[in-house]
């Protein structure tokens, strides 16, 4: 005990002589319950927007006494001021819990959520309000608290009331904490979690330190009071990180643009003329040479205009795209239609590029232009604008006046001379092959930390024709934990090997936005069923609402036995400034449950963040993430293609409003097909003209990189 005195000690006067100051805005860690704070009390503080933080941590609360243990967080900044945290504790990390030598263990799924109270000025004091293991079946560590923060100088001081019914006392009536930071890597920390008084320190290595990947934090409780541990002393490291590199906050925001004031000028006085031999006559042979001037000039600009078509033609096609078609009408409107399978992530990442193609071709005119992207002939998106205002934002970030709708016009595109004589790869029987991950988990089980079942899994899709086209899925197993082994308590959640699906499809774009596809085929991860699904789509013109019916029938392949039937309706609101939308769907899923899901989906770029609660036979509340397991740019498809997924999905969930916390593998889900509406021609739910408008200088980003 003297002995850690004495570190403590020498560390405090180390960072008490230190002249050097702290950044203004102080660092923040995350404590071993997972949300932002000291060791066991929160701050006031939130994780950024964006932000994901994974740690690990040997602490271990188990009936009112610390150990060592296992303690996993993991926890996202979802919306400026919001954060959640999901926290897995365990006593060990493959032991059977059933098992009678066990049965004193504990492992332990819960969630956390602390909101910073908004319209404070930052220079007052920061308040937020949080939950600790909220909704779980057991919830070992609940508790409900408030807090205040305020930074001064290289401090920042919290104190805060709670109320839990913990053994330990944790955060059940006042607690405080302070924070020293010297320098920007280095904290000293000091907290009273309302039983113990806890005294540590934590090291950060920053962000430039690790070639901007992460930023890495070890922190350790040097000393403690409580009685309620036999070892003072317990540590933590985490890693966080941005979600995406291509979240709307790593661009530079785009001007608007500024205003001018029209100067009244005064009327200028006609002169009359009152003599006829003021009027000049020209002669005519004067006129015959301006004649033919003007004929010399607009065969020349004609010349000019059919290179700049073509260039920019050729230009497309090695960027990769398909179905181009690039040309001039009468009154010289740029016309330029095309299909992106190459920005997979992202379709709005083509659109910028092919926008600032047109200014690089049309260097000094000031055209009106149309750009119209479709997929395998079925219309997406149609940007309007001005070349010079549109060179503007290139050059100066200043907002471009574009007109986005997901109608297309042929207004003004009359006596189109289209580029010719040069080929425009088609997207139609081109295989094309994407590899992702298919995963079956268990998290925080009686049987272990963490079971899986992985196999790599190869998409086939060959497009047809029109919003037509073929997609086999077959997988491989790759690896198992013991539980999913054949014999083992998993094994009918098993990732096994071959054809799981072989479907062909036809989609069809309506009047009023209306998107309908019908697919039939082979479900083979569903127990060997022919099934038939349709899936009918309105999307509201601005695309901030959207309304889906999917319905699906299914026989078994072999024995006229089992037959499956869903009808599942939902809404969606998106709300594109703040990257979130908002979704519920209701209706008879997949295992014949009946219910209702409502998830919120908050955007990071070409990723995101859900969070979940679905009752159907039983309550359940969950997180997820998606993911792009694909380049930003694929490889240009020829005569083939081969990219990795543009989202790959994960979540874990839990049950609530049960006295028990039983598996669930199957309430409120629907059969996954690799082919979609929203996936394939609705761009994620992103292909609208408020999505456009709210991602403005991505538009200009992508063109800068790729240009």
């Amino acid at each position: 005990m003297i002995n850690k005195k004495t570190t403590l000690v020498t560390v405090c006067a180390l960072t008490i002589s230190s002249p050097l100051l702290a950044d203004d805005t102080m660092t923040h860690g995350i404590a071993y319950n997972g949300f932002t704070g000291i060791f066991h009390t929160p701050s006031a503080a939130v994780m950024d927007k964006g932000i994901v933080d994974i740690g690990y941590s040997n602490q271990l609360e188990i009936r009112g006494k610390y150990v060592d243990g296992h303690n996993f967080t993991f926890s996202a900044g979802l919306f400026d001021g919001l954060e959640v945290n999901g926290r897995i504790t365990s006593s060990s990390m493959h032991d059977n819990l059933f098992s009678f030598s066990n049965n004193d263990q504990l492992r332990d799924l819960s969630f956390n959520a602390k909101y910073q109270i908004p319209f404070i000025p930052k220079d007052w004091v920061s308040i937020a309000v949080g939950a600790k293991d909220v909704g779980g079946a057991a919830n070992n560590y609940e508790a409900y608290y408030a807090v205040a923060s305020k930074q001064w100088w290289d401090f920042r001081f919290s104190a805060g009331i709670g109320a839990s019914d913990t053994l330990t006392g944790q955060l059940d009536g006042i607690f405080a904490g302070i924070e020293y930071q010297p320098f920007t890597w280095l904290s000293v920390l000091a907290e009273h979690d309302a039983e113990a008084f806890n005294v540590g320190a934590r090291v950060t290595l920053p962000k430039e330190w690790l070639y901007d990947l992460a930023t890495v934090s070890f922190n350790s409780r040097l000393y403690s009071n409580t009685k309620l541990a036999d070892d003072n002393v317990y540590w933590g490291i985490n890693v966080s990180m941005p979600f995406s590199d291509e979240a709307r906050t790593n661009y530079t925001p785009v001007r608007p643009a500024p205003v001018t004031l029209k100067s009244v000028e005064k009327p200028t006085k006609i002169a009359k003329v009152t003599q006829q031999s003021n009027i000049t006559l020209q002669p005519e042979s004067n006129k015959k040479l301006e004649t033919n001037s003007t004929v010399a000039k607009n065969t020349e600009t004609d010349s000019n205009t059919n290179q700049q078509i073509h260039g920019l033609k050729n230009a497309l096609i090695n960027d990769g795209f398909e179905n181009i078609r690039v040309g001039i009408s009468h009154s010289q409107l740029i016309i330029v239609e095309f299909e992106n399978s190459v920005f997979n992530r992202n379709e709005i990442d083509a659109l910028g590029l092919v926008l600032g193609r047109i200014t690089e071709h049309f260097t000094s005119s000031d055209n009106e232009f149309v750009v119209r992207l479709s997929k395998q002939d079925i219309p997406q998106l149609q940007l309007k604008g001005r070349l010079d205002n549109y060179r503007r934002f290139i050059n100066e970030n200043i907002t471009p006046d574009l007109i986005v709708s997901t109608q297309f016009s042929d207004k003004g595109a009359e006596g189109v001379k289209w580029a010719g004589n040069t080929q425009s790869t088609s997207p139609y029987f081109v295989p094309r092959l994407s590899f992702t991950p298919s995963l079956a988990s268990t998290y925080a089980t009686e049987f272990g930390v963490y079971d899986h079942s992985l196999a790599l899994q190869a998409d086939l899709h060959m497009p047809l024709w029109y919003g037509a086209g073929i997609n086999v899925t077959g997988q491989v197993n790759v690896a198992n934990t013991e539980n999913f082994e054949p014999g083992k308590v998993f094994q009918n959640s098993r990732q096994e090997t071959g054809i799981k699906r072989a479907i062909v499809y036809q989609t069809f774009a309506l009047p009023f936005n209306i998107y309908n596809q019908t697919q039939f085929g082979l479900y083979q991860d569903y127990f060997d069923f022919i099934g038939i699904t349709n899936e009918t789509v309105w999307q509201s013109p601005e695309g901030r609402h959207k309304v889906k019916a999917k319905l699906g029938y299914f026989e078994y392949k072999d024995y006229n036995t089992d037959k499956r039937d869903y009808s599942i309706y939902s809404y969606r609101y998106l709300w594109a400034e703040k990257d979130v939308s908002f979704h519920i769907t209701a209706g008879q899923f997949w295992n014949e449950d009946s219910g209702y899901k409502l998830e919120t989906k908050f955007w990071f770029g070409d990723a995101n963040i859900a969070v979940s609660y679905s009752n159907t036979t039983i309550e359940k509340v969950g997180i997820g993430f998606s993911i792009p397991l694909t380049s930003r740019k694929d490889m240009s498809a020829g005569n083939w293609q081969v990219k990795g997924a543009k989202s790959w999905k994960h979540s874990v969930s839990t049950r609530i409003g049960n006295s028990h916390n039983a598996l669930d593998f199957g309430s409120a889900t629907t059969p996954i097909s690799s082919i979609n509406i929203d996936k394939n021609f609705l761009n994620q739910d992103r292909m609208s003209s408020s999505y456009v408008y709210a991602h403005l200088a991505r538009l200009k980003e992508v063109f800068e990189t790729y240009k």
